[in-house]
């Protein structure tokens, strides 16, 4: 008899730790996109020609159901809100007890979010916009297709649209704040490779992105959270180029483009301040020139181009560009001393041309 009592006893416990064990290894649900206003979904009911139609969720996130009335569903997700206006239907009578009821989406609407923070851009920004605005009609085709992917409408779009990261910025604790609730993501896996949670969002959420206590040179490359270029106004007019556009600088874009993660260094040869003849462009220096976008603060980096190109050893010695940067190239002192004569030259001429008349 005690020996029936420990082998219960032993299942009991056995079968308590599987289930401990099973509810610890579920796999996470991933959660569908919630509803936001100017989205559309298609509502079927077998048989029926009231509330069979498309919906578009108003400015205020809600549905307006004729002979029902306002159904809010802004941050609901597709089935919570099949299963709210299935059951308004039948507490208000048009329907027995059972209904078989289908909501599907039809079209994700764009959304507008706020993002601040370590980021280039901060302030508010649209995602999901159409790809193709001037094509508005749907065609046979497409209408038979049920259910829309909105790629655009997740956190890394989001950061994205606000111009990217910061090198400064802590990726592990990116803050969602959707009305009273808060959500902490980690996106450092953009970089590393790891799983990333990128969480679909909805109009009116908020990004905030702080700040790490270090810079990342890491974070300074093309990826889902910063630019894939950026614009960088040079100046390179004299030797070697003897213009701009022989030399390939076009201002009338606000700059020219160099790949997110390009130095210093890089930028002295995009613009040809480097090469040419030694003996009268090594000593030629160049300037970097950033203004802080709050506080307007102006930080010059100057060297010669020959340290740049090969004593250069860390960050400080051969900066990343970064967006609306000013780039300046200067000539040595043998095509300075070049230049004068050049210049006395042309003055002296006409005065010699002049005086033998």
């Amino acid at each position: 008899m005690y020996s029936l009592k420990l082998t219960r006893i032993f299942w009991i416990k056995s079968l308590a730790i599987a289930c401990l064990i099973a509810f610890i290894f579920e796999p996470k649900k991933i959660l569908a996109l919630p509803l936001s206003p100017g989205d559309r979904i298609e509502v079927s009911i077998p048989e029926d020609t009231y509330f069979s139609r498309v919906y578009e969720v108003n400015q205020d996130g809600q549905l307006e159901v004729p002979y029902l009335g306002n159904i809010s569903v802004l941050g609901l997700e597709p089935s919570e809100a099949q299963r709210i206006l299935c059951q308004a239907l039948i507490n208000r009578g048009y329907f027995p007890h059972t209904l078989l009821l289908s909501l599907q989406i039809f079209k994700w609407a764009p959304i507008q979010v706020t993002v601040s923070g370590e980021v280039f851009g901060p302030g508010r920004v649209s995602i999901n916009e159409p790809e193709d605005p001037e094509k508005t009609s749907i065609s046979l085709e497409a209408r038979q297709i049920t259910g829309d992917y909105p790629r655009r409408r997740y956190l890394t779009n989001a950061i994205r649209s606000a111009g990217g990261v910061l090198p400064t910025a802590d990726l592990t604790k990116i803050t969602v704040i959707r009305g009273d609730t808060k959500t902490i993501v980690d996106l450092s896996g953009v970089f590393s490779g790891e799983e990333v949670n990128d969480i679909p969002l909805v109009a009116g959420d908020r990004i905030i992105v702080p700040k790490s206590d270090r810079l990342q040179p890491e974070l300074v490359r093309p990826s889902q959270i910063t630019p894939p270029g950026i614009k960088v106004f040079v100046s390179n007019l004299t030797i070697p180029a003897n213009s701009n556009s022989e030399s390939a600088i076009n201002n009338r874009e606000e700059g020219i483009i160099f790949p997110y993660g390009a130095r210093l260094s890089q930028a002295a040869v995009a613009v040809n301040c480097a090469g040419g003849t030694q003996l009268s462009n090594v000593s030629r220096r160049i300037t970097l020139m950033r203004v802080d976008r709050i506080t307007g603060k102006t930080t010059i980096v100057d060297r010669r181009i020959q340290l740049l190109m090969r004593e250069s050893e860390n960050d400080t010695d051969n900066p990343f560009l970064m967006p609306r940067d000013g780039v300046a190239c200067y000539d040595s002192t043998v095509t300075n001393i070049r230049d004068i004569f050049n210049t006395l030259g042309q003055i002296l001429s006409p005065l010699l041309l002049f005086k033998q008349f």
